[in-house]
């Protein structure tokens, strides 16, 4: 299965479960990322996990430790106005690459602790994993 059909159907399953998925995402905290394509310019969804840190959520770019960011990283850093789907709610918001490496490491363990899958992912690679905070736009 191609990666795009399996995003589809966690998609599809998100958003006919008010944000609830099954298989290897049940019970954890998933959120549908909309971006604009940094070449395309065309619209992007992508399914991505997040911790709550205060207000803000916080999404990993680790492409579960692939050598090279997932695209939709590109996409935030060439277009940082995103919109976000968590649960049945749906915002905009403003993506900020965390470049702060205290803070980064601080919000990567958060996130490992909740899901320790992505202590692997920073083993799987030599890149440093970016750390993606996105805050509601007023």
């Amino acid at each position: 299965m191609s990666p795009n059909n399996w995003n589809q159907g966690i998609i599809d399953e998100f958003r006919a479960n008010n944000g609830k998925v099954g298989g290897r995402f049940e019970g954890k905290t998933l959120l549908l990322l909309h971006t604009t394509g940094a070449k395309s310019h065309k619209p992007h969804v992508n399914p991505a996990a997040y911790v709550k840190d205060g207000d803000r959520y916080v999404v990993i770019a680790s492409m579960g430790g692939a050598p090279t960011n997932p695209d939709w990283y590109y996409n935030i850093v060439a277009n940082p106005t995103v919109t976000v789907e968590v649960g049945t709610e749906e915002f905009q918001a403003e993506a900020k690459v965390i470049k702060d490496e205290a803070e980064r490491a601080r919000l990567y363990n958060k996130m490992a602790e909740m899901m320790p899958a992505f202590n692997g992912y920073r083993q799987k690679t030599s890149r440093v994993i970016p750390v993606i905070t996105l805050e509601s736009k007023p």
